[in-house]
């Protein structure tokens, strides 16, 4: 892949062009990131609300009704139910790894197998999360079929 960049004082914006000779994986990824790059949520901070940009998010965790954004070293809580955030980043590298529990595979570093079929995500700023065996297989395709990091 080559990244080609140039200033250009006459524009207002960024703009960015993809060339490719055929639309693969790699450049539904490549668009799908992109389109996330401006994307927020809606948390709640100290004493006022706060928006979260995805690409900032780890983890997003429900627990007792309540719904947590996790991020390299804060959490936020936010009043979107964990099935609507999952229907609505599942396109930009979030994947279901447990009941309470959506990931960004972006944040992830490495998975390591547990016991009883089970696996360990650890994620960019070494936090550990479980991924159940029944969602092991989102996970893997998240990842891009066998291969895993």
């Amino acid at each position: 892949m080559k990244i080609k960049a140039e200033q250009d004082l006459s524009c207002n914006e960024i703009e960015v062009i993809i060339k490719y000779p055929q639309k693969d994986k790699q450049v539904h990824r490549i668009l799908d990131f992109l389109q996330s790059f401006d994307m927020q949520i809606k948390c709640a901070g100290d004493n006022a609300d706060k928006m979260i940009n995805i690409l900032d998010i780890y983890y997003i965790e429900s627990v007792d009704k309540k719904t947590f954004v996790y991020l390299e070293h804060a959490v936020y809580r936010t009043d979107f139910r964990l099935y609507q955030l999952k229907n609505k980043l599942q396109t930009y590298g979030f994947v279901q790894i447990s009941k309470s529990c959506i990931l960004n595979i972006n944040a992830l570093d490495s998975i390591r197998p547990l016991f009883n079929s089970r696996m360990e995500a650890t994620l960019k700023n070494g936090e550990k999360v479980n991924i159940n065996r029944n969602y092991l297989n989102g996970v893997k395709k998240a990842l891009g079929g066998d291969q895993e990091k």
